[in-house]
């Protein structure tokens, strides 16, 4: 996660370029050399951080509308290749990029543990089991295979909430939908232009709702299962409007 590695992916702009066609490369080219690719077991899970704040309750708080999901071709845990909009839309979604092989212990392996806890809530509570998914998107595809995620799935037996393991076939199909969240990625670089660490990402995990809306993006600072299942409730809330806590 070091912030001193070159930006990897630049801000979304409508077409290719020379910019995106590099990033590309790199990409192909990090998955071929950096570390051993051997997958870090799901299993095990760094300790979440307490909060120093009290999040504000449900409903009391407007969550407004970011952007709106991207879409893009995906291939689940059986090669099939689909519409990322699939599993973005008619649930409330918590979405977050990973790759196997991060060791960060602030990175992915926070994440899945968040996921965790957050989705171990939402089977708790009835009114929301049925309503919300949670989504694992590998930008690491020449490692992360559809047999890698299945590893990654097995962590995480059927409960009533359903998490995909989601990964792509190829670096170019992936930077659309990295460019669409706004999702930086970045490698080092060797002097010959040669990976030679393993990828580097901006923790960030974003909460859609059930029209594939971005409604909140999540850091390091504010990833707390607590603040993520009140954000949840008050979409739920929201998409309820006789229920409607709000003004």
């Amino acid at each position: 996660m070091g912030s001193s590695a070159p930006r990897l992916f630049a801000e979304p702009r409508s077409g290719p370029s020379l910019g995106r066609l590099v990033a590309v490369a790199a990409l192909a080219a990090a998955a071929a050399t950096a570390g051993s690719g051997e997958a870090h077991d799901p299993d095990v899970r760094p300790p979440i951080a307490r909060m120093d704040f009290v999040p504000p309750a449900p409903g009391s708080y407007p969550l407004h509308a970011i952007m709106r999901a991207p879409d893009g071709p995906v291939l689940d845990l059986e090669g099939r290749r689909r519409p990322l909009s699939r599993f973005t839309a008619g649930k409330i979604t918590l979405l977050g990029f990973i790759y196997t092989s991060c060791a960060d212990p602030q990175g992915c392996p926070l994440m899945l543990q968040v996921f965790h806890a957050v989705r171990h809530r939402v089977s708790e509570d009835p009114a929301l089991r049925e309503h919300v998914r949670l989504v694992s998107l590998s930008f690491d595809p020449a490692r992360d295979t559809p047999a890698v995620m299945r590893h990654y799935a097995a962590a995480a037996p059927p409960n009533g909430v359903q998490w995909a393991f989601l990964t792509t076939d190829l670096p170019r199909t992936l930077l659309p939908i990295l460019d669409g969240f706004g999702q930086d990625v970045r490698v080092e670089l060797d002097a010959r232009g040669r990976a030679t660490g393993p990828l580097a990402h901006v923790l960030k995990v974003f909460l859609l709702d059930e029209r594939a809306i971005v409604r909140e993006i999540y850091t390091t600072s504010y990833l707390f299962t607590d603040v993520i299942v009140n954000d949840i409730k008050t979409l739920r809330l929201v998409s309820q409007p006789s229920r409607r806590i709000l003004p």
